[in-house]
């Protein structure tokens, strides 16, 4: 039944797919301890008396697009050896008031008893709309956060929300998560990392490569610079050879397009002329 309301990703990547700094790479271990451990310290032990709380464990991926939340909630459920169910909340919405929890209820029924991870994507869907209660609606958006929350602390498996703006929840609400982990845009060195790490190891590299420069120059997130060696890849390959730093940085042109952002000679440096006629 959650195959028909969700989307099942079986875990592809693990740990070492993981560049981000220490302070979110401990905290996402920190989940995978408590879900290994969770029946023994709140069960056994009971160290969550009372509150409806169930033995679940109840996380929050904040950070903006791209920088990694997906692919780390796949990596936390293959830790596990379960799979992962993407439930995209902009899809749960709905515009009919009382429709939106029922929705949610048919989610978490389905999920009961079923071994996986639950991430809540695009959470701003619900709680983008908090707001000052002016008016019937507005009182309704914050019930549908609120039901959101509640219903996630009664599950009893793995629950991760991701949202792309933190401020967006308030502080009573994040008071009752377990983990939160803030994905950070990545700096110079771990961008050059993710550079490599896009790239591969099957893809045949040309010997003009300087990752360095990539990742000192460009301001991207993983997600884009992963998108950017696709389509450096395509271009070597419709070229039969291995790809190059043209191919990188008409790849990175690519990306700035389509995210509108301004393409500036000084970016691109020695590189500008393979660019500037795009």
């Amino acid at each position: 039944a959650l195959d028909r309301l969700a989307r099942r990703v079986a875990p592809r990547v693990g740990w070492s797919d993981l560049v981000l700094p220490a302070a979110p790479m401990n905290a996402l271990r920190e989940i995978e301890l408590r879900a290994r451990h969770r029946e023994q310290v709140l069960g056994d032990w009971g160290m969550r008396p009372g509150g409806g709380r169930g033995h679940g464990v109840v996380a929050l991926f904040a950070g903006d697009s791209g920088t990694g939340k997906t692919m780390s909630a796949e990596v936390v459920a293959g830790g596990l050896g379960l799979d992962l169910y993407v439930i995209d909340l902009s899809t749960v919405v709905d515009k009919y008031i009382g429709e939106t929890e029922k929705n949610l209820e048919r989610i978490f029924r389905a999920a009961a008893g079923t071994n996986a991870v639950l991430l809540f994507d695009e959470a701003d869907a619900v709680f983008g709309k908090r707001s000052d209660v002016k008016d019937a609606h507005d009182r309704y958006a914050n019930v549908e956060s609120a039901y959101l929350l509640q219903r996630m602390e009664t599950f009893d498996g793995l629950a991760i929300l991701a949202t792309n703006l933190r401020a967006n929840i308030d502080e009573a609400f994040t008071r009752r998560l377990d983990v939160i982990v803030d994905f950070p845009m990545p700096d110079a060195a771990h961008r050059s990392r993710l550079w490599d790490q896009s790239l591969g190891s099957r893809v045949r590299r040309a010997d003009d490569l300087d990752l360095e420069f990539l990742g000192r120059s460009f301001e991207l997130a993983g997600g884009a610079i992963r998108a950017a060696a696709v389509t450096a890849a395509y271009l070597a390959a419709s070229e039969r050879g291995g790809v190059s730093m043209r191919h990188l940085v008409l790849g990175v042109h690519r990306e700035y397009r389509k995210l509108g952002r301004l393409v500036v000679e000084r970016e691109f440096g020695r590189y500008w002329a393979e660019v500037a006629g795009g």
